[in-house]
Protein backbone atom coordinates (compact mmCIF):
# COMPACT_ATOMS: atom_id res chain seq x y z
CA UNK A 1 0.00 0.00 0.00
CA UNK A 2 2.67 2.40 0.83
CA UNK A 3 4.93 1.58 -1.80
CA UNK A 4 2.66 1.48 -4.62
CA UNK A 5 1.73 5.55 -3.27
CA UNK A 6 4.81 6.29 -3.17
CA UNK A 7 6.03 4.59 -6.66
CA UNK A 8 3.16 6.49 -8.08
CA UNK A 9 3.33 9.82 -6.45
CA UNK A 10 7.10 9.72 -7.88
CA UNK A 11 6.09 8.82 -11.28
CA UNK A 12 3.32 11.68 -11.45
CA UNK A 13 5.48 14.50 -10.14
CA UNK A 14 8.17 12.95 -12.83
CA UNK A 15 5.40 13.82 -15.47
CA UNK A 16 5.90 16.99 -16.13
CA UNK A 17 9.94 17.03 -16.08
CA UNK A 18 9.74 14.02 -18.49
CA UNK A 19 7.89 15.65 -21.81
CA UNK A 20 10.09 18.21 -21.74
CA UNK A 21 12.32 18.37 -24.72
CA UNK A 22 16.15 18.12 -23.69
CA UNK A 23 17.20 21.35 -25.47
CA UNK A 24 14.21 23.23 -24.37
CA UNK A 25 14.33 26.44 -22.26
CA UNK A 26 11.44 26.43 -21.25
CA UNK A 27 8.89 24.11 -19.10
CA UNK A 28 7.66 21.51 -21.33
CA UNK A 29 3.24 23.23 -21.27
CA UNK A 30 1.94 19.36 -20.36
CA UNK A 31 2.11 20.10 -16.58
CA UNK A 32 0.68 23.35 -14.81
CA UNK A 33 3.43 25.88 -14.86
CA UNK A 34 4.82 28.07 -12.35
CA UNK A 35 3.70 31.70 -12.10
CA UNK A 36 5.26 33.72 -14.63
CA UNK A 37 7.14 37.29 -14.35
CA UNK A 38 5.88 40.07 -15.29
CA UNK A 39 7.47 39.97 -18.44
CA UNK A 40 6.16 36.91 -19.70
CA UNK A 41 9.16 35.06 -19.07
CA UNK A 42 9.46 31.54 -16.64
CA UNK A 43 10.65 33.38 -13.44
CA UNK A 44 13.55 30.58 -13.49
CA UNK A 45 14.48 31.36 -17.04
CA UNK A 46 17.93 32.79 -16.50
CA UNK A 47 19.07 29.79 -14.57
CA UNK A 48 21.39 26.88 -16.36
CA UNK A 49 19.30 24.43 -17.61
CA UNK A 50 20.33 21.89 -15.31
CA UNK A 51 19.15 24.09 -12.59
CA UNK A 52 15.83 24.67 -14.10
CA UNK A 53 15.28 20.96 -13.89
CA UNK A 54 16.36 20.65 -10.66
CA UNK A 55 13.66 23.44 -9.76
CA UNK A 56 11.39 21.68 -11.80
CA UNK A 57 11.75 18.32 -10.12
CA UNK A 58 11.67 19.67 -6.39
CA UNK A 59 8.54 22.02 -7.19
CA UNK A 60 6.76 18.50 -8.53
CA UNK A 61 8.05 16.16 -5.93
CA UNK A 62 5.58 15.78 -2.96
CA UNK A 63 6.00 18.01 -0.05
CA UNK A 64 8.26 16.77 2.65
CA UNK A 65 6.93 19.30 5.63
CA UNK A 66 3.08 18.17 5.83
CA UNK A 67 2.43 16.41 9.14
CA UNK A 68 1.31 13.11 7.39
CA UNK A 69 4.35 13.22 5.00
CA UNK A 70 2.01 11.41 2.54
CA UNK A 71 2.33 8.38 5.01
CA UNK A 72 -0.84 6.66 6.43
CA UNK A 73 -1.14 3.56 7.86
CA UNK A 74 -3.82 1.24 5.96
CA UNK A 75 -6.89 0.76 7.38
CA UNK A 76 -7.60 -2.16 9.76
CA UNK A 77 -9.01 -5.45 9.09
CA UNK A 78 -12.50 -4.15 11.54
CA UNK A 79 -12.50 -1.37 8.69
CA UNK A 80 -12.10 -3.82 5.59
CA UNK A 81 -14.46 -6.21 6.95
CA UNK A 82 -16.98 -3.41 7.81
CA UNK A 83 -16.84 -1.76 4.37
CA UNK A 84 -17.78 -5.71 2.74
CA UNK A 85 -20.62 -5.86 4.65
CA UNK A 86 -21.90 -2.90 4.18
CA UNK A 87 -21.99 -3.68 0.36
CA UNK A 88 -24.20 -7.16 1.34
CA UNK A 89 -27.62 -7.51 1.05
CA UNK A 90 -29.45 -5.69 4.58
CA UNK A 91 -30.43 -8.50 7.31
CA UNK A 92 -28.40 -11.11 5.28
CA UNK A 93 -26.60 -14.36 7.31
CA UNK A 94 -23.37 -12.62 5.72
CA UNK A 95 -23.66 -9.43 6.14
CA UNK A 96 -24.11 -10.29 10.10
CA UNK A 97 -21.94 -12.39 10.36
CA UNK A 98 -19.15 -10.01 8.64
CA UNK A 99 -20.06 -7.29 11.35
CA UNK A 100 -19.95 -9.71 14.03
CA UNK A 101 -16.73 -10.78 12.88
CA UNK A 102 -15.30 -7.52 12.57
CA UNK A 103 -15.79 -6.50 16.00
CA UNK A 104 -13.10 -9.01 16.85
CA UNK A 105 -10.26 -7.36 14.97
CA UNK A 106 -8.90 -10.10 13.19
CA UNK A 107 -5.87 -9.49 11.84
CA UNK A 108 -5.09 -8.28 16.15
CA UNK A 109 -7.06 -11.66 16.83
CA UNK A 110 -4.65 -13.88 14.77
CA UNK A 111 -1.29 -11.99 15.99
CA UNK A 112 -2.70 -13.15 19.58
CA UNK A 113 -3.89 -16.48 19.32
CA UNK A 114 -0.52 -17.62 17.47
CA UNK A 115 1.71 -15.82 19.46
CA UNK A 116 0.24 -18.54 22.68
CA UNK A 117 0.28 -21.14 20.23
CA UNK A 118 4.52 -20.59 19.49
CA UNK A 119 5.05 -20.46 23.00
CA UNK A 120 3.30 -22.96 23.47
CA UNK A 121 4.96 -25.28 20.81
CA UNK A 122 8.45 -23.60 22.28
CA UNK A 123 8.01 -25.33 25.82
CA UNK A 124 10.56 -27.42 26.88
CA UNK A 125 8.96 -31.26 26.81
CA UNK A 126 10.11 -33.09 29.72
CA UNK A 127 11.79 -36.48 29.62
CA UNK A 128 9.10 -38.21 31.10
CA UNK A 129 6.18 -36.89 28.08
CA UNK A 130 9.00 -37.45 25.38
CA UNK A 131 8.29 -40.36 23.06
CA UNK A 132 12.01 -40.28 22.75
CA UNK A 133 12.26 -41.62 26.52
CA UNK A 134 11.75 -45.26 25.91
CA UNK A 135 9.34 -45.82 28.38
CA UNK A 136 6.63 -48.17 27.28
CA UNK A 137 4.11 -47.55 30.32
CA UNK A 138 3.86 -43.95 28.89
CA UNK A 139 1.84 -43.29 25.94
CA UNK A 140 1.07 -39.90 25.74
CA UNK A 141 2.40 -37.16 23.28
CA UNK A 142 5.04 -34.33 23.71
CA UNK A 143 1.90 -32.16 24.43
CA UNK A 144 -1.93 -32.34 24.06
CA UNK A 145 -3.24 -31.52 20.98
CA UNK A 146 -6.79 -31.12 22.52
CA UNK A 147 -4.93 -28.57 24.90
CA UNK A 148 -3.87 -26.75 22.39
CA UNK A 149 -7.32 -26.55 20.35
CA UNK A 150 -8.65 -25.20 23.67
CA UNK A 151 -6.05 -22.81 24.41
CA UNK A 152 -6.53 -21.24 20.45
CA UNK A 153 -10.11 -21.32 20.56
CA UNK A 154 -10.58 -19.79 24.37
CA UNK A 155 -7.71 -16.84 23.52
CA UNK A 156 -9.44 -16.06 20.31
CA UNK A 157 -12.68 -15.61 22.24
CA UNK A 158 -11.17 -13.87 25.15
CA UNK A 159 -9.14 -11.43 22.60
CA UNK A 160 -12.57 -10.89 20.28
CA UNK A 161 -14.20 -10.14 23.58
CA UNK A 162 -11.39 -7.16 25.15
CA UNK A 163 -11.54 -5.81 21.01
CA UNK A 164 -15.56 -5.38 21.12
CA UNK A 165 -15.26 -3.97 24.51
CA UNK A 166 -12.62 -1.15 22.95
CA UNK A 167 -14.84 -0.50 19.99
CA UNK A 168 -18.09 0.07 22.23
CA UNK A 169 -16.09 2.38 24.24
CA UNK A 170 -14.56 4.54 21.26
CA UNK A 171 -17.21 4.81 18.29
CA UNK A 172 -16.74 8.30 18.54
CA UNK A 173 -12.96 8.50 18.63
CA UNK A 174 -13.02 5.87 16.10
CA UNK A 175 -14.93 8.00 13.56
CA UNK A 176 -12.28 10.99 13.98
CA UNK A 177 -9.64 8.59 12.41
CA UNK A 178 -8.65 7.91 8.84
CA UNK A 179 -7.67 3.97 10.33
CA UNK A 180 -10.88 3.17 12.33
CA UNK A 181 -13.65 5.43 10.86
CA UNK A 182 -15.04 2.88 8.71
CA UNK A 183 -15.88 0.22 12.02
CA UNK A 184 -19.25 -1.29 12.12
CA UNK A 185 -20.64 0.96 15.23
CA UNK A 186 -19.03 3.97 13.15
CA UNK A 187 -21.12 2.60 10.30
CA UNK A 188 -24.01 1.80 12.44
CA UNK A 189 -23.65 -2.02 10.79
CA UNK A 190 -24.15 -3.37 14.18
CA UNK A 191 -25.96 -2.07 17.43
CA UNK A 192 -24.62 -1.26 20.77
CA UNK A 193 -26.47 -3.29 22.63
CA UNK A 194 -25.77 -6.26 19.95
CA UNK A 195 -22.22 -5.55 20.29
CA UNK A 196 -22.31 -5.73 23.96
CA UNK A 197 -23.88 -9.23 23.57
CA UNK A 198 -21.12 -10.28 21.87
CA UNK A 199 -18.41 -9.33 23.64
CA UNK A 200 -20.23 -10.91 26.89
CA UNK A 201 -20.74 -13.63 25.58
CA UNK A 202 -17.15 -14.45 23.76
CA UNK A 203 -15.67 -13.15 27.39
CA UNK A 204 -17.82 -15.98 29.18
CA UNK A 205 -16.97 -18.27 26.99
CA UNK A 206 -13.89 -17.88 25.91
CA UNK A 207 -12.63 -17.96 29.96
CA UNK A 208 -14.76 -21.15 30.10
CA UNK A 209 -13.16 -22.90 27.50
CA UNK A 210 -9.79 -21.88 28.92
CA UNK A 211 -10.58 -23.19 32.35
CA UNK A 212 -11.98 -26.31 31.67
CA UNK A 213 -9.75 -27.38 28.95
CA UNK A 214 -6.27 -25.89 30.02
CA UNK A 215 -5.99 -24.73 33.89
CA UNK A 216 -7.39 -22.02 35.94
CA UNK A 217 -4.06 -20.01 35.65
CA UNK A 218 -4.45 -19.97 32.05
CA UNK A 219 -8.41 -18.88 32.28
CA UNK A 220 -6.78 -16.24 34.80
CA UNK A 221 -4.90 -14.59 32.82
CA UNK A 222 -7.17 -14.46 29.80
CA UNK A 223 -9.65 -13.44 31.49
CA UNK A 224 -6.93 -10.43 32.97
CA UNK A 225 -6.51 -9.66 29.42
CA UNK A 226 -10.00 -8.42 28.17
CA UNK A 227 -9.64 -6.43 31.85
CA UNK A 228 -6.64 -4.82 31.50
CA UNK A 229 -7.41 -3.97 27.38
CA UNK A 230 -10.86 -2.95 27.52
CA UNK A 231 -10.86 -1.56 31.22
CA UNK A 232 -7.51 0.57 31.42
CA UNK A 233 -5.88 0.56 28.51
CA UNK A 234 -8.43 2.12 26.73
CA UNK A 235 -9.72 4.96 29.07
CA UNK A 236 -6.00 5.74 29.34
CA UNK A 237 -5.95 6.82 26.39
CA UNK A 238 -7.53 9.70 27.14
CA UNK A 239 -5.36 10.28 30.14
CA UNK A 240 -2.31 9.44 29.91
CA UNK A 241 0.75 8.26 26.79
CA UNK A 242 1.33 5.79 29.25
CA UNK A 243 -1.38 3.90 27.71
CA UNK A 244 0.75 2.37 25.59
CA UNK A 245 2.85 0.31 28.31
CA UNK A 246 -0.11 -0.84 29.36
CA UNK A 247 -1.50 -2.09 25.89
CA UNK A 248 2.32 -3.90 25.93
CA UNK A 249 1.37 -5.43 28.86
CA UNK A 250 -1.97 -6.87 26.99
CA UNK A 251 0.06 -8.10 24.47
CA UNK A 252 3.31 -10.10 26.41
CA UNK A 253 0.00 -11.60 28.30
CA UNK A 254 -0.77 -14.10 25.15
CA UNK A 255 2.51 -16.09 25.40
CA UNK A 256 2.51 -16.77 29.15
CA UNK A 257 -0.85 -18.20 28.19
CA UNK A 258 0.71 -20.53 26.05
CA UNK A 259 3.33 -21.19 28.30
CA UNK A 260 1.07 -21.49 31.43
CA UNK A 261 -0.95 -24.47 29.58
CA UNK A 262 2.13 -26.62 28.36
CA UNK A 263 4.07 -26.04 31.38
CA UNK A 264 -0.01 -27.43 33.61
CA UNK A 265 0.55 -31.01 31.25
CA UNK A 266 3.87 -31.14 33.30
CA UNK A 267 3.60 -29.84 36.71
CA UNK A 268 4.52 -32.74 39.49
CA UNK A 269 3.18 -30.38 42.41
CA UNK A 270 -0.60 -28.67 42.81
CA UNK A 271 -0.44 -26.97 39.30
CA UNK A 272 -1.11 -23.72 40.78
CA UNK A 273 -0.14 -20.41 39.06
CA UNK A 274 2.87 -19.83 41.62
CA UNK A 275 4.13 -23.21 39.92
CA UNK A 276 3.67 -22.73 36.50
CA UNK A 277 4.86 -19.13 36.02
CA UNK A 278 7.10 -18.19 39.04
CA UNK A 279 9.09 -21.86 39.55
CA UNK A 280 12.33 -20.08 38.97
CA UNK A 281 15.09 -21.49 39.37
CA UNK A 282 14.57 -25.12 39.57
CA UNK A 283 11.38 -24.81 36.94
CA UNK A 284 11.84 -23.72 33.44
CA UNK A 285 9.25 -20.08 33.68
CA UNK A 286 11.93 -17.91 32.71
CA UNK A 287 11.46 -18.95 29.08
CA UNK A 288 7.43 -17.90 29.49
CA UNK A 289 8.61 -14.54 30.86
CA UNK A 290 11.41 -14.08 28.23
CA UNK A 291 8.75 -15.29 25.12
CA UNK A 292 6.21 -12.41 27.02
CA UNK A 293 9.10 -10.05 26.91
CA UNK A 294 9.42 -10.36 23.35
CA UNK A 295 6.23 -8.85 22.75
CA UNK A 296 6.14 -6.51 25.27
CA UNK A 297 9.33 -5.06 23.44
CA UNK A 298 7.80 -5.18 19.71
CA UNK A 299 4.69 -3.41 21.13
CA UNK A 300 7.28 -0.30 20.96
CA UNK A 301 8.77 -0.40 17.99
CA UNK A 302 5.93 -1.10 16.12
CA UNK A 303 3.15 1.23 17.62
CA UNK A 304 5.35 4.16 17.51
CA UNK A 305 5.99 4.04 13.72
CA UNK A 306 2.11 3.33 12.98
CA UNK A 307 0.92 6.10 15.33
CA UNK A 308 3.29 8.94 13.70
CA UNK A 309 1.79 8.43 10.64
CA UNK A 310 -1.95 9.15 11.95
CA UNK A 311 -0.23 11.82 14.86
CA UNK A 312 -2.35 14.53 14.14
CA UNK A 313 -5.69 12.77 14.09
CA UNK A 314 -4.83 11.17 17.20
CA UNK A 315 -3.94 14.91 18.50
CA UNK A 316 -7.65 15.90 17.08
CA UNK A 317 -9.12 12.91 18.80
CA UNK A 318 -7.69 13.55 22.29
CA UNK A 319 -5.72 10.21 22.26
CA UNK A 320 -2.67 10.82 24.25
CA UNK A 321 0.25 9.58 22.29
CA UNK A 322 3.64 10.19 22.21
CA UNK A 323 3.83 10.38 18.61
CA UNK A 324 2.61 14.17 19.01
CA UNK A 325 3.24 14.75 22.68
CA UNK A 326 6.63 13.96 23.27
CA UNK A 327 7.91 13.29 19.44
CA UNK A 328 11.75 12.85 20.44
CA UNK A 329 11.06 10.52 22.98
CA UNK A 330 8.61 8.46 21.08
CA UNK A 331 11.55 8.46 18.78
CA UNK A 332 13.87 7.03 21.82
CA UNK A 333 11.52 4.36 22.95
CA UNK A 334 11.40 2.68 20.02
CA UNK A 335 15.07 2.27 19.76
CA UNK A 336 15.48 1.38 22.85
CA UNK A 337 13.09 -1.54 22.98
CA UNK A 338 14.19 -2.73 19.38
CA UNK A 339 18.13 -2.75 21.18
CA UNK A 340 16.26 -5.10 23.79
CA UNK A 341 15.40 -8.22 21.58
CA UNK A 342 19.67 -8.55 21.58
CA UNK A 343 19.15 -9.60 25.13
CA UNK A 344 16.34 -11.21 25.06
CA UNK A 345 17.55 -13.39 22.26
CA UNK A 346 20.12 -14.69 24.15
CA UNK A 347 18.29 -15.33 27.32
CA UNK A 348 15.95 -17.32 25.65
CA UNK A 349 19.57 -19.61 24.58
CA UNK A 350 20.41 -19.51 28.45
CA UNK A 351 16.93 -20.68 29.68
CA UNK A 352 17.20 -23.59 27.19
CA UNK A 353 14.48 -22.64 25.47
CA UNK A 354 16.39 -22.81 21.78
CA UNK A 355 19.96 -23.75 20.82
CA UNK A 356 22.88 -21.38 20.81
CA UNK A 357 22.34 -20.66 17.22
CA UNK A 358 19.52 -18.70 17.77
CA UNK A 359 21.53 -16.28 19.33
CA UNK A 360 23.43 -15.74 16.05
CA UNK A 361 20.30 -16.39 13.43
CA UNK A 362 18.52 -13.47 15.42
CA UNK A 363 21.15 -10.89 14.61
CA UNK A 364 20.77 -10.04 11.25
CA UNK A 365 16.76 -9.71 11.85
CA UNK A 366 17.54 -8.05 15.38
CA UNK A 367 19.71 -5.52 13.54
CA UNK A 368 17.44 -4.76 10.73
CA UNK A 369 15.00 -3.43 13.30
CA UNK A 370 17.66 -1.89 14.89
CA UNK A 371 18.86 0.07 12.26
CA UNK A 372 15.33 1.10 10.81
CA UNK A 373 14.26 2.33 14.54
CA UNK A 374 17.63 4.49 14.22
CA UNK A 375 16.73 6.02 11.63
CA UNK A 376 13.34 6.85 13.04
CA UNK A 377 14.87 8.18 16.16
CA UNK A 378 17.75 9.89 13.88
CA UNK A 379 15.05 11.97 11.44
CA UNK A 380 12.31 12.05 13.93
CA UNK A 381 9.73 9.95 11.37
CA UNK A 382 10.68 12.22 8.27
CA UNK A 383 12.21 11.01 5.05
CA UNK A 384 10.27 7.47 5.36
CA UNK A 385 11.50 6.26 8.58
CA UNK A 386 8.51 5.71 10.29
CA UNK A 387 7.49 3.85 6.89
CA UNK A 388 10.69 1.89 7.17
CA UNK A 389 10.11 0.80 11.03
CA UNK A 390 6.41 0.00 10.80
CA UNK A 391 7.31 -2.49 7.99
CA UNK A 392 10.53 -3.90 9.40
CA UNK A 393 7.99 -4.55 12.63
CA UNK A 394 5.75 -6.17 11.00
CA UNK A 395 7.79 -8.85 9.46
CA UNK A 396 10.12 -8.72 12.08
CA UNK A 397 8.21 -10.73 14.57
CA UNK A 398 7.25 -13.45 12.79
CA UNK A 399 10.72 -14.21 11.44
CA UNK A 400 12.09 -14.26 15.05
CA UNK A 401 9.30 -16.52 16.17
CA UNK A 402 9.87 -19.25 13.00
CA UNK A 403 13.40 -19.05 13.75
CA UNK A 404 13.15 -19.95 17.51
CA UNK A 405 10.43 -22.54 16.33
CA UNK A 406 13.05 -24.41 13.95
CA UNK A 407 16.07 -24.09 16.93
CA UNK A 408 13.60 -25.33 19.68
CA UNK A 409 16.24 -26.64 21.86
CA UNK A 410 16.85 -30.85 21.30
CA UNK A 411 14.46 -30.75 19.12
CA UNK A 412 16.49 -31.66 15.89
CA UNK A 413 17.88 -34.20 18.17
CA UNK A 414 14.66 -36.17 19.00
CA UNK A 415 13.80 -36.15 15.20
CA UNK A 416 17.09 -37.51 14.29
CA UNK A 417 16.97 -40.06 16.75
CA UNK A 418 13.20 -41.25 15.28
CA UNK A 419 14.98 -41.58 11.90
CA UNK A 420 17.74 -43.63 13.28
CA UNK A 421 16.64 -45.20 16.26
CA UNK A 422 18.67 -45.91 18.70
CA UNK A 423 20.15 -49.40 20.74
CA UNK A 424 17.49 -50.69 23.04
CA UNK A 425 18.94 -51.92 26.68
CA UNK A 426 17.43 -54.80 26.49
CA UNK A 427 19.19 -55.84 22.70
CA UNK A 428 22.46 -54.98 24.62
CA UNK A 429 21.45 -57.55 27.54
CA UNK A 430 21.23 -60.21 25.23
CA UNK A 431 24.34 -59.77 23.51
CA UNK A 432 25.91 -59.90 27.32
CA UNK A 433 24.43 -63.17 27.56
Amino acid sequence: FFISNSLLGRFNGSDATASAPLGSPNPAPTSTPPSASSDGQHPNAHLPHRRRQAERRKASAPSTTTPQEAYEPPPDASSILAQLASQQPAHSLRRRASALLSLAKPRLTVLVVLSAMASYALYPVPAFLSPAAGLADIDAPSLSPLTLLFLTTGTTLCSAAANALNMLYEPRTDALMSRTRARPLVRKLISTRAAALFAAAAAAAGVAALWTGVNPTVAGLGAANIILYAGVYTPLKRVSWLNTWVGAIVGGIPPLMGWAAAAGESATGDGGWRELLFSFPSGCSAGGWLLAGLLFAWQFPHFMALSWGVREEYKAAGLKMLAWVNPARNGRVALRYSIAFFPLCVGLCMAGVTEWSFAVTSLPVNYWLTREAFRFWRQQGQAGSARGLFWASVWHLPVIFVLALVQKKGMWGRVWRSIVGEPEEEDEFEDGE
